[in-house]
């Protein structure tokens, strides 16, 4: 019943551990939970984790460089368990990213990854801070207060295609995506493991999800 954490090179992975090690332990699920750059351990894993942060293109290069990852992130996602991107990780289920020219992404949520751009000059890019969550029904809002807000820190967002892959989203000068999910694929914008209860309540309902 791992959960496994993927490892390629994409910043801190510290507190995404620290936070999915406190709430595994809490509810007794989705634990152990590994940080790993290894694509075999991927391929055994319960539950796959990919974080992201800076470009798009950089992350997607960053996956390529270790081989054998993209194929066992796939395969597992493939087989129906559950998969959770953060941020960057979030927007390479997107068809393509369009950030320093035009990089595919896995295509599992289709649609772009394209630059923010707020209709009021006074909201800055990139989107940092707190934003209340909109969301829509799906189990990993369960216990998620109306009104509850979460972290973001980005200048890029996923437009998919289909509104109905827009599990949640913020306003920021327009709609921008906060979770998207299609099937037992989902993926946050913002950082749950820098949300406070809002994001540690999302990681719990993730660990216990059964799609």
């Amino acid at each position: 019943m791992t959960t496994a954490i993927v490892d390629y090179g994409s910043g801190n992975l510290r507190s995404a551990e620290k936070a999915f090690q406190r709430v595994a332990e809490e509810r007794g699920a989705g634990g152990p939970i590994l940080v790993t750059g290894d694509p075999e351990a991927v391929a055994r894993a319960e539950r796959v984790v990919l974080p992201g942060v800076g470009a798009f293109a950089d992350c997607r290069a960053g996956l390529m460089a270790v081989d054998g990852m993209m194929d066992a992130i796939a395969e597992r996602a493939d087989a129906g368990h559950p998969f959770l991107g953060i941020c960057v990780g979030m927007q390479l289920m997107a068809t393509r990213g369009l950030e320093h020219g035009e990089t595919p992404g896995f295509d599992w949520i289709h649609g772009d990854v394209v630059r923010i751009e707020p209709n009021d000059p006074e909201l800055k890019v990139p989107h940092m801070g707190w934003n209340e969550l909109l969301v829509d029904e799906h189990p990993l809002f369960a216990g998620i207060e109306p009104g509850a807000h979460a972290y973001f820190v980005h200048s890029y967002h996923l437009r998919p295609r289909n509104p109905e892959h827009r599990l949640a989203h913020v306003h920021y000068g327009e709609m921008v995506a906060a979770v998207v999910g299609r099937g037992n694929r989902v993926g946050t914008q913002f950082h749950p493991e820098k949300s406070q209860e809002t994001g540690l309540r999302l990681i719990g309902n993730f660990l216990e999800w059964q799609p």
